[in-house]
């Protein structure tokens, strides 16, 4: 007969540690696919921070959002590569994105722009170009040296537009993304990719795949990179929906009908009684005009939430989104300087307020003004398009120079 060992009290307690955890997992109801009960596992989570597709870039290698523009670098790329490619120069996009001209590029590396391409080969020299292709800062020293010292009369009816003369022959049209525009995150000293992907909820392999990130997720201090867009309900939850949809019957079937309360019992006799006659003459409400006016240089040209605030050699002006069709006003009075269009036939409209102080406002339509008009501040003078994201693009020009609307409008 084999004598049997004892069992040592250590081994005992490491036995019945997996039961204890078992019995611990299973006091909640018994979770079959493994979502949270036992081993922690749960897709919740990953379901709810499931992301969209990088938009694929056009020939040139550009991303086209309605506020911004990026290149996305191809395989053996340098800085001076891409550069040359959509026509701008160089050292403006080494200085915007803090890298060299000759660093060689990962393939789909986001390169952030500080401004639009040119629409244009790049075979020809790019020109500094804003709002689509006209150089605003031309057409505002034109509405300076042009502007006449009487109001002359207006043409009757239309809109009296003054062509330019097109920087360059586009090549081929920038494709805008349609949708929700993602988020364009500056990297600040100290923050790394997973620090960023947990600020906006999005996985960090999202993340790394929408902006050409290496296996280590490295990234630099002051890089461009593009938070993605979070799928808002994904395939799988769709069609799980679909199937769970409830069987539609057609009324009277699968029921039987009750029988009305009134073919039993007779309903009583109820007196009605008539409504009071209303008041003859109704009290009139009259509310007071405001006492004070806005003590503001200038006023906004439409109230709407700030969507792009200035910034000198990126963003010449503000952007203020609003709905389609409202109306854009004149934030100061004054005289209509010029109209024209840009490449995207959208018009633009100056106004001269004195003899160097001009206003801007770009991406309008249905203007109801015209060249050479007298405006009084707070006059409507057109509408906001009617687009998926609208919004108007205003300046102040101090002459040739850009200024931040802000302190104009505060």
């Amino acid at each position: 007969m084999t004598a049997t060992s004892p069992i040592h009290p250590a081994r005992k307690a490491l036995l019945v540690f997996p039961f204890a955890a078992l019995l611990a997992a299973c006091e909640g109801p018994l979770d079959y696919d493994l979502r949270g009960q036992i081993g922690a596992f749960n897709t919740t989570k990953a379901a709810q921070t499931a992301t969209t597709n990088r938009p694929k870039p056009d020939s040139r290698g550009l991303i086209t959002y309605p506020s911004y523009q990026v290149a996305v670098a191809r395989r053996g790329d340098t800085l001076g590569d891409v550069a040359q490619r959509i026509g701008m120069p160089v050292q403006e996009l080494s200085r915007f994105n803090g890298i060299k001209a000759s660093d060689p590029l990962r393939e789909g590396e986001i390169i952030a722009l500080p401004r639009r391409a040119p629409s244009q080969s790049p075979t020809q020299a790019p020109s500094q170009i804003n709002n689509g292709g006209v150089d605003i800062a031309s057409l505002a020293g034109q509405a300076i040296d042009s502007a006449p010292t009487t109001t002359p009369s207006a043409p009757s009816g239309g809109v009296d537009t003054t062509p330019l003369t097109p920087v360059a022959k586009p090549a081929e049209p920038a494709k805008v993304q349609s949708g929700p525009e993602p988020v364009r995150h500056k990297v600040k000293r100290g923050e790394t990719a997973y620090t960023i992907s947990r600020l906006y909820q999005v996985p960090v392999k999202s993340l790394a795949e929408w902006n050409g990130l290496g296996s280590d997720f490295a990234i630099r201090e002051g890089q461009f990179l593009l938070i993605p867009l979070k799928d808002q309900k994904p395939a799988a939850q769709r069609e799980t929906t679909a199937s769970a949809a409830p069987a539609v019957t057609a009324p009277g079937e699968g029921s039987a009908t009750p029988t009305p309360p009134s073919a039993a019992k007779p309903l009583p006799q109820e007196t009605v009684t008539a409504a009071a006659e209303p008041p003859k003459e109704l009290p009139k409400v009259e509310v007071p005009e405001p006492t004070r006016s806005s003590s503001a240089q200038m006023v906004y040209p439409v109230q709407g939430k700030i969507i792009r605030t200035y910034a000198k050699g990126k963003n010449d002006g503000i952007d203020i989104a609003a709905a389609a069709g409202t109306a854009v006003k004149a934030a100061d009075s004054g005289t209509v300087a010029a109209i024209t269009k840009d490449s995207n036939n959208v018009p633009i409209i100056v106004i001269r307020h004195d003899a160097k102080l001009l206003s801007v406002y770009a991406n309008v339509d249905q203007i109801s003004v015209n060249k050479g008009d007298t405006v009084s501040r707070g006059q409507s003078i057109a509408t906001l398009r009617d687009e998926p994201s609208p919004y108007v693009h205003f300046e102040v020009r101090n002459g040739f120079e850009s200024v931040d609307p802000l302190p104009f409008l505060q």
